[in-house]
């Protein structure tokens, strides 16, 4: 026959119920859900860089595009002779969803080939969109890095691209 634990009074009681595991898992449980949620919002975070990085590489092509088919000898376009304020007007006039237009900037350089074979590119002293020269794009954004548990933090996202100027 089993004998029945007595109930302890008072005090005693307490200590024994102390002494247990009950509600141990529920602690468990809340430690590990507020990591769950650092990473599934850090996750998010990433991707929204990673979608921001899409944006500002997108750009830098769109822009150095933009300025090769702009160059002096251009005339069927609107902008020709496009300047640095032009390109960097033209790609914050092109929304894109998420990103704050009024951050990104654009900076281009031209760039002329040197005679000696292989060409080496030097920057001009002045805009030298002739035919044949060479205009880099370089796009930055900083993008606000905000995931829980980690101290908020701005990352630079920046892209180049160049392009010989065609017209």
């Amino acid at each position: 026959m089993r004998r029945r634990r007595a109930w302890l009074p008072g005090a005693a009681h307490i200590a024994g119920e102390l002494r247990g595991d009950a509600g141990s898992s529920l602690i468990e449980a809340a430690v590990s859900f507020v990591f769950l949620i650092a990473a599934m919002f850090g996750i998010f975070q990433m991707s929204l860089a990673l979608f921001a990085y899409h944006y500002v590489s997108d750009a830098a092509r769109e822009a150095t595009r933009y300025a090769s088919v702009r160059g002096s000898n251009c005339t069927n376009l609107t902008n020709c002779g496009a300047t640095s304020a032009q390109i960097q007007g033209y790609i914050q006039g092109n929304a894109f969803p998420g990103i704050d237009m009024s951050n990104v900037s654009v900076t281009a350089t031209w760039l002329s080939a040197s005679s000696s074979q292989p060409a080496t590119w030097s920057a001009c002293n002045n805009q030298c969109d002739a035919q044949g020269n060479q205009v880099k794009v370089v796009v930055t954004y900083p993008f606000p890095l905000s995931i829980p548990l980690i101290p908020a933090s701005t990352i630079n996202l920046t892209s180049t691209s160049a392009m010989v100027i065609s017209n």
